[in-house]
């Protein structure tokens, strides 16, 4: 008889729970899992992706379907240094590059693979405005593949670390968390539809997160700090991820030396993305000023946030100049974002650092600087990332989070997949089997009541059909807009005041798991 190989068995206490983990995970079948959802995600991306894009067929300076093109073009030719500087072969009045060296890195990466199979899309001036059929499907698929290689094995990098206990394993709760995560119909819309590459850097910030949730400090510093060199709105999860690591240093036997490493890791990483921009101050200088758009004021279009929201009222852009209104939007900021930065630094926590991720994030979109639309895909993430252990609160968010977007859809022509996902969403919430979580204890569910809460969605309901059927008054344009986004705004403040007292409220005796892992 032949002699059998005998596995060796685990060394380390680690090697026990990392076999323990991947054990459980394909024994409720989650690869399996995970692969047919990711499948159905990919073919949701397709069909999107067939509709038109932000600028479509809208000279002189069409949208960000164009940006991302114009992007690819001035960086496959001109020189490195000459990508973030005006000069005749790069007019940056045209869509100049505005997000940090990662980003042009990319592009750079898309481009090469524009001009092999299709070089009139990316040839430098001559391409701009290029709506070619090839040219217009080779750019959805860069977006495809940006999400196969960032953003999905990030979730599921998230899901292996975040149900690697005994209490969350039901099967049926791994698939409708990934589900959830991979269908997120406002990062679907704006990624595939309105065109741009949020799975990018969202993807990198989930990678983040999953790897400081195990214990891996370093790697996940390295991990935000490219999430934030590819689009500098990853800023708005800063102060978690800061007070988490600063509150875990802190307890650690050797706090100055731990946080040392940290900042050393940080700043290595910083270095080597930024490294062909600093042989000289004016270079950096030049990149860094690309980066912060102050000169479009303190808000542009009708976005659901406190400046925009309370203009109406007080017209800030009369009342103050450019200065004083950096200074009071990065005061106001760092005051609402402080109350969840202290929570972490007393008592850090897994639970508590996601939370703080998503007050963190709440609070730089209702009050810093230049805000859009768009950048409610940064709070939305954590809220997903708590979908089990806080479904009211994400359930009710992502739909004030899609509703806050509407007018930008409309614009772009995206009725069709807005109304099409939101419907998927909802089949998704209501799947039967999933475990359902009593609401009684949701702080923003007692507040609200529920009258009150079928009277929101009632006039949110409204709100769809007359923006779609009913013209505005002359008299006020954007009548609409304005109603859109104050309902939206008054749903984040509640969640935003929710959710701070949530994570106060967390049991800040840390549970043996996360001891481990500090």
């Amino acid at each position: 008889m032949a002699n059998k190989t005998k596995k060796k068995p685990p060394t380390t206490y680690d090697d026990v729970e990392k076999d323990n983990i991947w054990s459980s995970l394909i024994h409720k079948g989650t690869p399996t899992t995970f692969t047919t959802i990711a499948l159905f995600a990919f073919l949701i991306r397709f069909l999107v992706s067939l509709y038109p894009y932000s600028g479509f067929r809208n000279p002189p300076k069409f949208g960000d379907f164009e940006a991302q093109r114009h992007w690819m073009e001035i960086t496959i030719n001109l020189p490195i240094r000459e990508w973030y500087r005006n000069g005749t072969g790069n007019d940056l009045s045209y869509w100049g590059l505005d997000y940090p060296p990662l980003t042009a890195y990319q592009s750079w990466i898309h481009g090469v693979l524009l001009r092999r199979f299709h070089p009139s899309s990316v040839s430098l001036f001559s391409s701009r405005g290029h709506e070619s059929y090839l040219g217009k499907q080779l750019m959805r698929w860069t977006v495809i593949s940006s999400d196969a290689l960032t953003f999905f094995p990030a979730v599921l990098y998230f899901i292996i670390v975040h149900y690697n206990q005994p209490s969350r394993s039901r099967k049926t709760d791994i698939a409708w968390h990934i589900t959830i995560l991979l269908l997120n119909p406002c990062l679907i819309l704006i990624d595939h539809g309105h065109f741009q590459y949020n799975c990018i850097s969202l993807g990198f910030t989930i990678a983040a997160v999953a790897a400081i949730l195990s214990g891996k400090d370093l790697v996940g510093s390295v991990l935000y700090v490219l999430a934030l060199n590819h689009k500098q709105m990853s800023a708005y999860f800063a102060p978690a991820f800061f007070s988490h690591l600063l509150g875990k240093c802190l307890r650690r036997e050797h706090p100055v030396l731990e946080v040392s490493k940290l900042g050393f890791v940080v700043l290595g990483t910083f270095a080597a993305v930024w490294w062909p921009y600093l042989y000289s101050t004016n270079s950096f200088l030049e990149v860094l000023s690309r980066l912060a758009p102050f000169e479009r004021g303190i808000f542009e279009d009708y976005v659901a946030n406190f400046w925009c929201a309370t203009s109406i009222l007080i017209k800030w852009k009369r009342l103050f100049t450019t200065g004083p209104l950096k200074l009071i939007s990065f005061s106001a900021t760092i005051l609402s974002c402080f109350p969840s930065m202290v929570q972490q630094i007393k008592s850090p926590s897994n639970k508590g650092f996601l939370y703080g991720l998503l007050n963190s994030s709440l609070s730089f979109y209702l009050f810093s600087f230049q805000v859009h639309e768009k950048s409610i895909l940064l709070p939305l993430l954590p809220t997903t990332m708590l979908a089990m252990e806080d479904p009211f609160i994400f359930k009710w968010f992502m739909k004030f989070a899609m509703l806050s977007m509407f007018p930008l859809i409309c614009r772009d022509g995206l009725i069709v997949p807005y109304f099409a996902l939101l419907a998927l969403f909802i089949l998704v919430l209501n799947t039967p089997g999933q475990r359902r979580v009593r609401e009684n204890n949701n702080y923003v569910y007692n507040y609200l009541g529920t009258m009150t809460i079928c009277l929101i969605l009632f006039c949110s309901l409204v709100l769809h059909i007359v923006y779609l059927t009913t013209q505005a008054p002359k008299k006020y344009p954007f009548l609409f807009e304005a109603m859109i986004m104050n309902l939206c705004f008054s749903q984040f403040v509640i969640v935003t005041i929710g959710c701070n007292i949530k994570q106060w409220m967390l049991n800040k005796n840390v549970k043996l798991l996360e001891k481990k892992h500090i």
